[in-house]
């Protein structure tokens, strides 16, 4: 591992960050209609008993990263193949947020880039940046945390002055009932955004003070899912549930349609700069986490050695992995939620904890018999 420390409030920073990422770029649990806010807050009250499994698992190895914990929980074999696993998911997911930045912005404004150099200027800050380490990383969202914050509010006042929010279009609540409600928040929000924290199981460990963990962790994901709540009411409220779910950027749309004293318009700049930082955050993670887990595995003993080839991986995956952008969400919604998510962030987690509580409680009883 990077011999380096993080404080309690730089982790709150980086899983804010990193929780709003390309959660607010997408149409987010648009099936609840309506209802899409109450759909993110169930997503993220099961994404609170997601992570806990991962918190529960770093209590009872505080020193250790998964890839480390997993060989022994499971064996080495077993523990390795599995660690391997995840580096693999976490590239895997990076570069996934690397196609959702490349595709915003040939959309948005470079219509006639190729994807490929757009994702490629765009892995080199963030490659630049891993070099660097995870403190400076932790440094930088402090500096673009309080940046977020200030372009969302400026957002939302303007927004509210322009007289664009239409109560009526987030009526009646719960229409069809509660079902569809759960239904969504609990086969998509629940892993993206909230169960994609699994990645800082791997930050954990760089935690200057350990017990704040926990407290740390829980709130700055209630924060992000009020926040990602609020985002899709103004969302639906403004453009409605239809123009909404048509949309590929419902935020986007939004901020386009602020007018405000006949002069004050074309705001798309705002979008794209939160875009630009909420992206850069979540890839960067990502990439970090499997760049960590890699480091412990294959026993390098410089991390940053591997910040290349990994970025280079990730860049190639974010074009490859879809021939279009259509395909690439598909892919995404369908065999991600359905397949993948699950198996990574609820089904092994769960296994993993289970096994090492009873390896846990047959060492203490072992250790309790008198001899």
């Amino acid at each position: 591992m990077e011999k380096a420390k993080i404080s309690a409030y730089q982790l709150f920073v980086l899983m804010l960050l990193f929780e709003l990422g390309s959660a607010i770029l997408v149409p987010l649990a648009i099936d609840a209609k309506q209802d899409a806010w109450l759909a993110i807050l169930f997503g993220w009250a099961g994404g609170i008993v997601v992570f806990w499994m991962q918190y529960r698992l770093f209590h009872s190895y505080p020193d250790l990263v998964p890839t480390e914990y997993m060989q022994k929980i499971l064996g080495k074999f077993l523990g390795r193949t599995l660690g391997f696993m995840y580096i693999l998911f976490f590239v895997y997911l990076s570069s996934r947020d690397l196609r959702d930045f490349g595709e915003m912005l040939l959309t948005f404004a470079y219509i006639e880039t190729p994807l490929f150099i757009v994702n490629g200027l765009f892995v080199l800050v963030i490659v630049y940046a891993l070099r660097k380490g995870i403190e400076v990383l932790a440094r930088t969202g402090e500096i673009f945390f309080i940046m977020m914050y200030i372009l969302a509010f400026m957002g939302f006042v303007l927004i509210i002055f322009s007289g664009l929010i239409d109560i009526n279009n987030l009526k009646p609540v719960l229409e069809a009932g509660i079902l569809p409600v759960l239904k969504v928040g609990f086969t998509e929000t629940i892993f993206f955004p909230f169960g994609e924290a699994i990645v800082f199981s791997m930050l954990l460990p760089y935690l200057a003070n350990p017990r704040k963990a926990k407290l740390t962790s829980f709130f700055a994901l209630t924060l992000s899912g009020i926040n990602i709540a609020i985002v899709m009411i103004m969302n639906i409220s403004v453009l409605g549930v239809d123009l909404t779910s048509r949309s590929q950027f419902p935020l986007l749309s939004t901020v386009q349609t602020i007018q405000v004293a006949e002069f004050l318009e074309r705001l798309d700049v705002f979008f794209m700069m939160a875009m630009v930082i909420g992206i850069f955050f979540k890839a960067s993670i990502y990439l970090y986490g499997a760049i960590a887990g890699a480091a412990v595995l294959f026993k390098v003993k410089k991390p940053s050695n591997l910040v290349y080839p990994m970025g280079l991986i990730a860049l190639f995956m974010s074009v490859t992995i879809a021939s279009s952008y259509s395909e690439h969400l598909y892919e995404g919604r369908y065999a991600g939620l359905f397949f993948i998510f699950p198996a990574f962030m609820i089904i092994i987690p769960f296994l993993l904890l289970v096994i090492s509580q009873i390896k846990n409680r047959k060492r203490r009883s072992s250790t309790e018999e008198p001899k």
